[in-house]
């Protein structure tokens, strides 16, 4: 889509009583934008006053293929025509097309699907612990699982107990234990904290809440390793990295790596509807019985309509590489911002991690001002914005969206 002159520099007549509507009747558990969207067409919303903006944050990923993306809404149509739940009590049509097509994409030869990022961490986590019981032989109720510091995984009670976020943690204990915390990116850390009664190591091979933030090169190979040689599972949270953002198919391909459980979701859905997995071998997969982990709407057809189409289209590659070309035209173009409002980024795809100077404002100051200039991003962690451009976006889009940030900053 061309740019037009529409976007907006204040909001307008319907947008201040929509937002004092939504405020009045919801609980604040997250402090939005003032911004009211009605529409959506690849990288471009629009809100309820018809002011454009140009999308550069992507549902934190999960609109990768942007919105309304016409393959995926003739998908989403055409199920719904037919058939959307029938439970996990019966097998539907579309279901073995998905799991299939997903396993083949993974490399991996089972899939257990659910519906949330979150659904599919906890779901790892009873996987490996099943796991390590059975096949490792690690004695009852003393499983371990190493996780990263700065993680994001999710906000259940179990995931935000080993999380070292305090907005994410703090009132909401007492925790689940068997959680053991090292520093991310640091390999000697991990391998000292594996015991015989480590059963997995669970990691985001980038961590997008943290600020995109990349580990060392030959971390995650090291991770693998490490896995391997102490009989671990390597579970790879790829929700945010994975399904194309990075350039690869997963973010772990960028070092060649093959973790023993994708857990994936976001994009999986292709932003239509919450569609989420763990993606494994028999060995560790087949773990589970009948009756010891599932969902109702897991799995359901309209969400193996749309993930089955989704993985088609990263079958290609084409996304792939266009988020790694125009990843290099947002690197070149942030490298430029360094010392004009920009005190540091991390580029890997069409994703990043910039840190603005805190003289020119908090990550939310930038983005309100951004949002005045017709692009909408996220901060994160203060003085932090993150960002995901849908990877359907154009050059120019993009460009005009830098050159937007460029002029905040200035």
């Amino acid at each position: 889509m061309s740019i037009t002159t529409g976007t907006t520099s204040a909001t307008t007549a319907a947008t201040p009583i929509e937002v004092e509507r939504a405020e009045a009747r919801t609980a604040h558990n997250y402090h939005p934008l003032p911004v009211v969207l009605a529409h959506g067409e690849g990288a471009w919303m629009t809100d309820v006053d018809g002011n454009r903006f140009l999308d550069l944050l992507a549902g934190y990923s999960a609109l990768n293929f942007g919105h309304s993306h016409p393959r995926l809404v003739a998908a989403a149509h055409a199920q719904l025509d037919k058939l959307t739940l029938t439970s996990r009590a019966f097998i539907h049509d579309t279901f073995a097309d998905f799991c299939a097509a997903l396993g083949d994409l993974c490399g991996k030869e089972l899939v257990l699907p659910m519906n949330t990022g979150a659904e599919a961490v906890e779901t790892a986590i009873k996987v490996s612990r099943k796991w390590g019981y059975e096949v490792k032989g690690v004695p009852a109720d003393r499983a371990r699982i190493i996780v990263a510091s700065g993680n994001f995984h999710g906000r259940t009670t179990t995931i935000v107990g080993f999380s070292d976020d305090p907005d994410a943690r703090d009132g909401f204990g007492p925790f689940t234990p068997g959680f053991d915390t090292v520093a991310y990116g640091d390999l000697a850390a991990l391998e000292a904290a594996i015991t015989p009664d480590t059963v997995a190591v669970l990691i985001e091979p980038i961590q997008g809440e943290g600020g995109v933030v990349i580990p060392p090169e030959g971390y995650l190979r090291g991770v693998r390793e490490l896995c391997t040689r102490h009989d671990v599972l390597f579970a790879a949270d790829e929700i945010q990295a994975g399904l194309g953002r990075t350039g690869r198919t997963f973010a772990c391909d960028h070092e060649g790596v093959v973790p023993d459980l994708y857990v994936l979701g976001k994009a999986l859905g292709g932003g239509i509807v919450p569609v989420s997995a763990v993606v494994g071998n028999r060995d560790v997969l087949g773990v589970l019985k009948p009756g010891q982990h599932g969902s109702t709407f897991g799995g359901n057809p309209l969400a193996c309509a749309v993930g089955h189409e989704v993985v088609q289209m990263l079958a290609t590659g084409e996304h792939q590489d266009r988020a790694a070309e125009l990843g290099a035209i947002l690197h070149d173009r942030l490298a430029a911002l360094v010392g004009n409002g920009v005190v540091g980024f991390r580029v890997r795809g069409l994703w990043a991690g910039i840190d603005i100077d805190p003289a020119i404002g908090t990550g939310r100051e930038v983005c309100e001002r951004l949002m005045a200039r017709g692009v909408l991003a996220k901060d994160t962690h203060g003085s932090t914005i993150r960002l995901a451009p849908p990877l359907v976006i154009t050059e120019d889009d993009l460009h005009w969206g830098i050159d937007q940030l460029a002029a905040v900053l200035a």
